[in-house]
């Protein structure tokens, strides 16, 4: 942890490391009515996605095609994008970063385990 002092006096402050907040990063739903289709905004955070070139969620609404949702890179260095999926369901996903690493979204709603051995990230309309 960085130490930082806050006066001439002796006192100190631990700062932590910085991650991102839910509002910035992660999962943005909004719906347009109850039971209804929902705006899902998938969000990486640059955090995540290192220097990637390029990211794509992959999951259940796309029929976990690698190359068919592709996120475009923000001016903060995130990478989102925004797909209207039917309400009342769960879909997992991962993000794919430059073709080759994967990523769960940090604010999922929650993890379900894959056939591959790890974990995929749920997002719950």
């Amino acid at each position: 942890m960085k130490e930082l002092t806050v006066s001439r006096a002796t006192k100190t402050v631990r700062k932590t490391p910085a991650r991102p907040t839910p509002e910035v990063a992660g999962i943005k739903k909004e719906y347009s009515g109850p039971g209804s289709a929902c705006r899902v905004t998938f969000r990486l955070p640059k955090e995540a996605a290192g220097k990637a070139g390029n990211v794509t969620v992959v999951g259940d609404f796309n029929g976990w095609n690698t190359d068919a949702t592709p996120l475009k890179r923000q001016k903060n260095g995130d990478f989102s994008a925004t797909l209207e999926l039917e309400g009342n369901r769960e879909y997992r996903f991962r993000y794919l970063i430059d073709g080759a690493r994967w990523e769960n979204d940090w604010f999922a709603d929650r993890y379900a385990p894959n056939c591959y051995g790890c974990d995929d990230s749920v997002v719950v309309l």
